[in-house]
């Protein structure tokens, strides 16, 4: 059996690596071996062990996470770098591919189709650098409930969904009945097109994960 992907996530949103890292985690061929929010951070795990692939993105706060790719190279790293952004332009995107980047996919996009992109960087098929002019995102048709923002107390409830709470424990945290928890999720479930709870964890990470990571933390730490 083949040795597993190493993988190293780089995002300075904590709800955000979390996510994909539990998504990764649940692959056989793939292996979380270290996480970073900076730059830096990134840099001093590279250097330290072997790296297959790294998923950056290149908006960093206050720091552009494109740095990384001459930094990374100059500090001996020699495996592939996925860029994962909310929005790339086709200038920019041409830009990161001249510069290393083996591939770019957008936060939008179903998490499936990242298991997806890392294998096809693996195996040397991806053909980001033909579909430059797309890296932008853009809305789906019918998908435009998508686009509305949460409430106050739906990103409560939906934080706690996300912590694995079950509907009791999040009435109770909330201080309200737990039949009006599952209102909500309802709610939730009609706002985001999804059926379960899972989908309802994956729509939350892929519309709303700026949104929810300082709800989440505030009211679930």
């Amino acid at each position: 059996m083949p040795d597993a992907t190493k993988i190293v996530l780089i995002d300075d949103h904590a709800l955000f690596r979390e996510a994909i890292a539990r998504l990764l985690a649940a692959q056989t061929d793939i292996e979380i071996i270290g996480e970073g929010a900076t730059v830096g951070e990134g840099l001093e795990i590279v250097k330290s062990r072997p790296v297959d692939v790294v998923l950056l993105d290149i908006n960093l706060g206050f720091e552009q996470g494109g740095t990384f790719l001459n930094l990374a190279r100059a500090v001996g790293f020699s495996g592939k770098v996925l860029v994962v952004t909310a929005g790339v332009s086709k200038l920019e995107a041409g830009r990161l591919l001249q510069r290393g980047c083996a591939g770019i996919f957008l936060k939008h996009e179903r998490p499936q189709l990242l298991i997806e992109k890392i294998r096809e960087i693996m195996l040397g098929t991806d053909q980001t650098e033909g579909k430059t002019a797309s890296m932008a995102p853009t809305e789906q048709n019918g998908d435009q409930e998508a686009g509305r923002p949460l409430t106050p107390r739906e990103r409560q409830v939906l934080c706690g969904v996300f912590s694995g709470r079950t509907n009791k424990e999040i009435a109770h945290k909330l201080g309200v009945s737990e039949s009006l928890i599952k209102a909500f999720l309802q709610q939730l479930f009609r706002k985001t097109g999804v059926r379960s709870r899972a989908q309802l964890v994956r729509a939350a990470v892929e519309r709303y994960w700026k949104e929810l990571e300082e709800d989440c933390e505030d009211t679930w730490t």
